[in-house]
């Protein structure tokens, strides 16, 4: 699941199925939080707080915006897995401090929003053909919401050698596509932002078991099109064989990953 972050999202009917219900809650309770230490670092970096308006890109479940939050920050999310945003207003709805919007960054404009200083795409790219140009389009969306030099986050998975999961995308049909070196500034330059900083943090993933990691995996949507052309239990079943490696004597599934971070600012 090196490129599992990115997700293909529902669509229509399958948008409220069972099934998609049943990912999304695979995905708040056992992916999600793999990324925390990514959150943790962002946030203790940009010394979010009480005076923080932050705009949360796909917020997916609402974890990093429950994070943010909890530091004082005011929050706004937007995303377009109705699945997830359901969850996420589990988790934050009931507090002025919290919107959360189906839909893209367009929805978090109109009359009376705040003026938001701090955008994150926490949602990693380097994962599949057209991500980066999704988050640039996302960006320039968002960008004229903030105010004038406000900071917007972008992130990424680092290099395949140093992100044990890659080989787990054989499953998937493909190797993951690790975003270039300097892939982010390349999509902040195009939406028209000034790098102004960056950043590693490692991120492993760990499960309690095979079932747990085979699960999580599948929440994000990556394997869909294996799912779709094959079996949903071969799928299953091979993605188990290719955590063979990472399995420990106690069944625990240990997956070491680093993911960069990229700080911008617009102008």
């Amino acid at each position: 699941m090196t490129s599992t972050l990115v997700r293909h999202r529902p669509h229509k009917a399958s948008a409220h199925s069972a099934e998609a219900s049943t990912r999304a809650r695979d995905w708040a309770e056992i992916q999600e939080r793999m990324l925390v230490p990514l959150y943790e670092a962002v946030y203790e970096r940009l010394e979010v707080g009480t005076g923080t308006q932050l705009l949360g890109l796909d917020c997916g479940s609402g974890l990093a915006l429950l994070m943010a939050r909890a530091r004082g920050a005011t929050v706004t999310g937007v995303d377009t897995d109705r699945d997830r945003l359901a969850l996420a207003r589990e988790r934050l709805d009931g507090s002025p401090t919290t919107r959360l919007l189906d839909g893209d960054a367009a929805a978090a404009a109109g009359p009376g929003r705040p003026a938001y200083n701090l955008i994150t795409a926490l949602e990693p790219i380097g994962s599949g053909a057209g991500d980066a140009k999704r988050l640039e389009k996302a960006l320039r969306k968002a960008v004229g919401l903030a105010e004038r030099r406000s900071v917007v986050v972008l992130t990424a998975w680092g290099p395949p050698d140093r992100c044990a999961t890659s080989e787990v995308l054989r499953v998937a049909g493909e190797r993951r596509r690790p975003a270039h070196r300097d892939a982010l500034e390349d999509v902040a330059g195009r939406a028209g932002l000034n790098p102004d900083g960056s950043g590693r943090v490692a991120c492993p993933f760990g499960y309690a078991d095979v079932d747990s990691a085979v699960r999580g995996l599948l929440s994000t949507g990556l394997y869909d099109g294996a799912v779709r052309e094959n079996d949903r239990a071969q799928v299953e079943k091979e993605i188990a064989e290719a955590l063979h490696d990472h399995r420990r004597p106690d069944g625990t599934v240990w997956m070491p990953n680093v993911f960069r971070y990229l700080i911008a600012r617009t102008p």
